[in-house]
């Protein structure tokens, strides 16, 4: 084949494509046609269901998320028909069946995403938790700041980020902290063995009388809980705000409060200290002792 014969050949089939595409041109601007009003239907309806969504308790995220979805299915419609336009051999039946097999392509690569997405939809449309709750869920907690439909933000106290994603969320016990205003927090406080226990008990109680940070609409309750190691424990309950500051400061002001009154009424918080008992007498070696006790009695002894 010489270069002439070969030019030829390429001219010949870049012909062929330029006719095509010229009996192509009234298919393409058709469909161009049909992709401009899939656009204006797919902003139509983004609108209607914002307005129709508007009107409910709906969090706006989940609002964002119906709009996303109609629009995807608009933009899915109007793509089909402009290809079955320009492409007339290629079916709808077709184009919906290698949909198909792609969704389940799609859906494997993309589990965990598809995962998260799916709990999102749940936690947002059950309303477990607010914006601003304080939460914590499998180790992690902190204020909500944001729910998305793959993660939940959360600021913790030291002010770091953490987001979560949904499907651990939604897979965990999660606790809301801030659910009430108030909440019941606890301590444990112990005192020696020779103590009289319902002095302690009244020593307690009067002491958490008139704390700025305790609620006293719910009075604060003292139980003897059991026999420690050194101590006879009991347990302190008392109610404050539920946030996290609140709970330091009420902590803070109660044993403030507990330590200082025990010490005044002259009761023990023992430190931990262990008896030994051993079945037979230890032999003690007395040595030591003796040579420094007769040093210390016989001044000559030193020269």
């Amino acid at each position: 084949m010489t270069l002439d014969s070969a030019a030829n050949i390429l001219l010949v089939r870049l012909t062929e494509m330029a006719e095509a595409f010229i009996q192509l041109l009234p298919q393409l601007a058709v469909a161009g046609v049909v992709l401009v009003l899939t656009w204006l239907v797919a902003k139509l309806t983004n609108r209607v269901v914002s307005w129709l969504f508007s009107r409910t308790s709906i969090r706006r995220s989940l609002i964002d998320l119906f709009e996303t979805l109609a629009s995807i299915a608009v933009w899915l419609v109007g793509i089909l028909v402009s290809i079955t336009i320009v492409f007339p051999s290629i079916t709808p039946a077709n184009l919906l069946a290698a949909l198909g097999l792609g969704s389940i392509a799609i859906g494997l690569a993309f589990k965990d995403i598809f995962e998260n997405f799916l709990a999102g939809m749940m936690i947002l449309s059950r309303r477990p938790m607010r914006i601003g709750d304080f939460i914590e869920c499998d180790g992690v907690e902190g204020t909500v700041e944001r729910i998305t439909m793959r993660d939940t933000y959360l600021r913790r106290t030291d002010q770091q980020l953490v987001m979560v994603p949904n499907s651990m969320i939604y897979k965990n016990p999660v606790y809301v902290l801030t659910d009430r205003e108030k909440r019941r927090f606890e301590i444990v406080c112990g005192v020696a063995y020779g103590e009289n226990i319902g002095e302690a008990r009244d020593v307690i109680k009067d002491a958490l009388q008139e704390l700025e940070h305790v609620d006293y609409n719910r009075a604060p309750e003292v139980f003897a809980r059991e026999f420690g190691s050194s101590s006879v424990d009991f347990t302190i309950w008392w109610w404050s705000g539920s946030r996290p500051i609140d709970m330091h400061r009420s902590r803070d002001q109660v044993v403030e409060a507990i330590k200082r009154a025990l010490d005044k009424a002259g009761i023990e918080i023992p430190f931990p200290y262990r008896t030994l008992t051993f079945k037979e007498p230890l032999p003690v070696n007395m040595k030591g002792v003796s040579d420094d006790t007769s040093d210390e009695r016989d001044p000559s002894s030193a020269h």
